[in-house]
């Protein structure tokens, strides 16, 4: 199951505390107490591991070391060990503490969360003309604390998009060394699944329905993951009765999610070609080349069809 929203709380270490010491060796008196450590901060690292979020489903709460109190003579206590919890790219960091909104977008791409808090001064460092022997010290600082929302959005070149079961995890498969899901019938893709084609990011983002836009069927939860692809391959099944609507419904959703997604080029492909025969066929592809002049009839049973999809993404990649 790909977790792709989820919310925990960051917690960074507190800083150590300063040390009231004093030397006891003969002609060398005075005040020894070191610094406490720095607490150690949390960061967020991008991977490539798009299940990375899985981890934090249960666990909420994740919390840097927190530094260590200051020593006698003059030895400063140490630093906290840093926190840094991987999450996959396209990860966007909502701060529901601040505000403020950062993005992951790149592997090893490294994002401060939370900070450390600083330790404290020992007595040492109280030392003056006026006070030879200070008994001061400092408590040291508590680290940062914020509730973050992390929100995956995927990042790929194309987005499959289209109602359910209409045969985009079988092209991703037959073009790609994905292992998605296929079976006849609705919702069979339940997460979005990724493939790789010479280099270019294909992401088959599971089935929208009418009203996908206002949380209805698979809902909200996936239109997030078309906004980041380049380019859109729309796919309407050859066995539809009316593909004008089963086109116009998917366009209408992309749209009430964001007027982005329209500005997208587009192909798009009539799945399942075989399924009907090729006089209904040819009059399905001259119905869709009314909206869309970039209409594909394909099958992944029919190589001609499936060689002719692999010269648009070649094309595309150049």
């Amino acid at each position: 199951m790909l977790i792709d929203d989820v919310t925990i709380e960051v917690i960074a270490g507190n800083g150590g505390r300063g040390k009231v010491a004093f030397n006891s060796n003969k002609m060398s008196l005075g005040p020894t107490g070191g610094r406490g450590g720095n607490g150690g901060s949390v960061y967020l690292d991008g991977a490539s591991n798009l299940d990375l979020l899985n981890q934090m489903r249960f666990k909420k709460e994740l919390k840097a070391a927190d530094g260590q109190n200051g020593k006698a003579q003059y030895n400063d206590g140490n630093k906290g060990d840093d926190l840094i919890i991987k999450v996959p790219v396209g990860t966007v960091i909502h701060n529901l503490d601040t505000g403020v909104d950062e993005e992951i977008t790149k592997v090893d791409q490294r994002v401060l969360v939370a900070k450390g808090g600083h330790g404290g001064k020992g007595n040492f460092l109280f030392r003056g003309p006026h006070n030879t022997s200070p008994t001061r010290f400092q408590e040291g600082l508590p680290g940062e604390k914020f509730t973050l929302r992390l929100e995956l959005k995927l990042i790929a070149d194309i987005g499959f998009v289209g109602l359910p079961n209409v045969g985009k995890s079988s092209l991703l498969n037959e073009l790609t060394n994905a292992k998605s899901k296929v079976a006849n019938y609705q919702f069979t893709t339940l997460e979005p699944n990724l493939g790789v084609y010479y280099g270019m990011m294909l992401a088959d983002i599971p089935g929208l329905i009418e009203g996908a836009s206002s949380g209805k069927g698979l809902g909200i939860k996936f239109l997030r993951h078309i906004e980041r692809t380049k380019i859109l391959f729309h796919f309407v099944s050859a066995q539809s009765e009316d593909l004008m609507l089963d086109y116009k419904t998917i366009r209408k959703e992309l749209g009430e999610y964001s007027e982005e997604l329209l500005k997208k080029p587009e192909h798009l492909f009539i799945s399942k070609s075989d399924e009907v025969s090729p006089e209904e066929l040819e009059k399905k592809i001259k119905i869709l080349k009314k909206v869309n002049k970039k209409v594909l009839a394909i099958s992944i049973y029919d190589m001609d069809s499936i060689k002719a999809v692999q010269k648009i993404l070649n094309g595309l990649a150049e």
